[in-house]
């Protein structure tokens, strides 16, 4: 179930260059948002019709709140960097489907790069596994370590070789011999490519978070489709819509 909801702005911060953490507070949406969903969130200037999307990265169904942590990229997301506690915003969610939770895996090795990393914290916390591991890739400056520490053990990679292995995920993966029984990934599409192709090559199940260009966020206008394997209901093509039958899938299931 969706709701849409005027909500309250709780908290926000900046953690790095053009990266904000936005804490908002929910009536509905928190108790039934899961890791790997998204809120599209709406503009207060009329010219900027179409909502954005932003993945839910911490989750707290007591308080009722959501934590965003979001890349400002545009005119839309520059005006909603500047909230602040007690202003209000009109969001619609959760929305899209989420990371299975309980795969019947032991080892879980996270992978999150870039603005990919936030969806990781909510779902170190609840995945159904024995032992997690998690990597995140930055180009440089680091932000949520602590959070993703506190869910399993964290590997950290830098393009610049600040801070890590020098290099993508998959490079720390080999630099530390990091071994998986199922693998969730999140980020750029060239980093979901090389990742499905490891996963292949290793025969490790894997989980993809994919990163599109939404519109509408509820499947209805068909602006962020992705070449699948089998002939989607809706389109009858081999398409699925990212917003509405994703953002996670098999990565067997899609062609990157």
């Amino acid at each position: 179930m969706k709701y849409r909801e005027s909500a309250a702005v709780v908290e926000q911060r900046q953690i790095a260059a053009d990266i904000y953490s936005l804490w908002i507070r929910t009536e509905r949406i928190a108790e039934e948002a899961g890791p790997g969903q998204f809120l599209s969130l709406y503009s207060k200037d009329d010219s900027r019709m179409l909502p954005r999307p932003i993945s839910i990265c911490e989750i707290d169904r007591e308080g009722k709140r959501i934590r965003m942590v979001y890349r400002v990229a545009g005119k839309g997301t520059e005006e909603f960097s500047r909230l602040q506690a007690g202003d209000h915003i009109e969001v619609l969610g959760p929305l899209g489907n989420g990371f299975p939770l309980n795969t019947g895996k032991k080892k879980a090795v996270l992978m999150g790069g870039g603005i990919g990393i936030p969806p990781m914290v909510q779902l170190a916390r609840e995945l159904e596994t024995e032992e997690v591991q998690v990597i995140a890739g930055y180009r440089d400056e680091l932000f949520l370590t602590d959070e993703l520490a506190a869910g399993g053990g964290l590997c950290i990679a830098t393009e610049d070789g600040s801070a890590g292995t020098k290099g993508n995920v998959l490079d720390a993966v080999r630099e530390q011999d990091v071994t998986a029984d199922v693998i969730y990934a999140c980020g750029p599409m060239p980093m979901l490519r090389a990742v499905k192709a490891y996963a292949q090559e290793k025969g490790i199940e894997c989980w993809i978070s994919m990163e599109e260009r939404m519109a509408c966020g509820i499947g209805a206008c068909l602006a962020c489709v992705c070449q699948s394997k089998e002939v989607d209901s809706h389109t009858h093509v081999h398409n699925k819509r990212v917003c509405k039958d994703g953002p996670v899938f098999l990565s067997t299931e899609v062609e990157l």
